[in-house]
């Protein structure tokens, strides 16, 4: 049996679901003990498999280039000396050696990026508040700054003295790469607590365990092999100009993450030049500008392929925002809609929104521009924004109330007898292919026993 009110139903069927479950409460204690996904509750971000393979791939080539910074570049002949000295007649001791040493060093970052993550789910709204935003992008950009030699970040004498002392066997190794990261820390350190700060928006430790085990893997790897063929070796590039411009690549990587930071306060024009201009500034900069020189030709290849990377993104992000044609047209939410939907049998979405949210932001400018979505919104759909941009909106904190809404993004989906579908419920950024599926459910006619 279902009791009309407005444009909400309470339920009381068989099961035995009571008034609560159409005031948007949770469902977890239902008689029937079937679980529901809690409105707005927050949701780690996630990846699609292509999308997370090419994220760690990235991380794994950011630490692979960690190793040619000035701090990290001269501890190359340290390692490979302190692991020749323990590999005695025996090659399966070197081998065991370097795994300890991989494995203290992944310990080390895979911890911070764990902790970030969690620490993320406790400041996740925190971090969607303008203030933070604009105060994370301008951390950002000081640490890029020091990345571009305009000022050093350096650890107190004690601490580096502690992290630099020499321990015996396997504990040695382990110890090692357990503070790999504390000896080198001028150099990484910003690279590291811009990834930190990315990690702690994603909210998923185990996507921050992944990325951080990946860079320790990317950083690693590379001592690790040098030390286990270095009677093979016979000469490495000298130190030397190059390494500074390694260090200036790792800056530009930095603005281009406080660029990610500061877009959603921008107007989108503004944003999507913001970001165009620095790729492009970015590799001009490293491509033709910079100056420095290295002994071996490869160096030569590595600069220019920074700086046509840096042209081919810029005109990407242009051209992708020129090209990217209409979006959804959205409504204001009043009840006069939600009737006419009733009566034209038509599901309707509500989007809950704010400009200073990233993902609000992604879903607007990818998922609600692609082409199959505009053109099934406006022909199917009922489509209204709520803008939670600024607060004290007596209305807004109703709605709310009234939706169980915890944050933002949520987008929530009602379906031809306006009833939502918990479990199609939308608190992240989602690509446009997955949203085109949740559009097609929606619209099919559910049972009421379904609900």
């Amino acid at each position: 049996m279902a009791v009309k009110l407005g444009y909400k139903n309470v339920f009381r069927d068989p099961r035995g679901y009571p008034e609560w479950h159409a005031k948007g409460l949770p469902i977890e204690s239902t008689p029937t003990g079937r679980s529901n996904p809690t409105p707005g509750a927050e949701k780690p971000r996630s990846f699609d498999g292509g999308a997370m393979l090419w994220t760690l791939l990235g991380v794994f080539m950011g630490g692979l280039a960690l190793n040619l910074t000035p701090c990290v570049y001269p501890l190359i002949p340290i390692t490979v000396s302190y692991f020749c000295g323990r590999s005695g007649p025996n090659p399966g001791k070197l081998w065991a050696n370097g795994v300890c040493y991989i494995g203290g060093l992944s310990c080390t970052n895979s911890i911070l990026g764990v902790v970030a993550a969690f620490t993320g789910s406790l400041l996740g709204a925190v971090l969607q508040n303008p203030l933070v935003l604009g105060a994370v992008a301008a951390i950002l950009l000081c640490l890029a700054a020091s990345m571009f030699g305009l000022w050093e970040l350096r650890l107190p004498y004690g601490l580096t003295q502690a992290a630099s002392q020499a321990y015996t066997g396997y504990f040695g190794s382990f110890f090692m790469g357990l503070t790999l990261g504390v000896v080198a820390a001028p150099c990484i350190g910003p690279f590291i607590l811009g990834l930190l700060t990315w990690v702690a928006g994603l909210r998923s430790p185990l996507l921050g365990f992944s990325i951080f085990f990946t860079l320790s893997l990317g950083l690693g790897l590379p001592l690790f092999f040098l030390a286990i063929f270095s009677g093979k070796i016979e000469r490495l590039p000298r130190s030397g100009e190059w390494m500074i411009w390694i260090r200036k690549l790792m800056g530009w990587i930095l603005v281009g993450m406080a660029g990610y930071f500061i877009r959603p306060l921008l107007p989108p024009t503004v944003g999507a030049l913001a970001l165009a201009g620095a790729a492009l500034v970015a590799g001009v900069h490293l491509g033709w500008i910079d100056r420095a020189q290295a002994s071996f030709r490869a160096f030569a290849w590595l600069k220019t392929a920074a700086g046509i990377t840096g042209l081919v993104l810029a005109t990407s992000l242009i051209v992708a925002f020129v090209l990217r044609g209409p979006g959804v047209q959205w409504q204001p939410y009043s009840e006069l809609l939600l009737s006419t939907a009733a009566e034209q049998q038509k599901p309707v979405i509500i989007d809950f929104y704010a400009s200073w949210c990233a993902p609000c932001r992604e879903l607007e400018e990818v998922t609600f521009h692609d082409r199959e979505i505009v053109g099934q919104a406006k022909r199917d759909f009922i489509m209204i924004k709520v803008d939670l941009t600024r607060k004290g909106n007596p209305d807004n904190d109703r709605l709310l109330r009234q939706y169980g809404v915890k944050g933002v993004p949520t987008v929530i989906f009602l379906d031809r007898q306006g009833r939502e579908r918990r479990d199609l419920r939308l608190v992240d950024f989602l690509p446009a292919e997955q949203f085109l599926i949740r559009m097609a459910d929606v619209k099919k006619i559910q049972p009421l026993r379904d609900q």
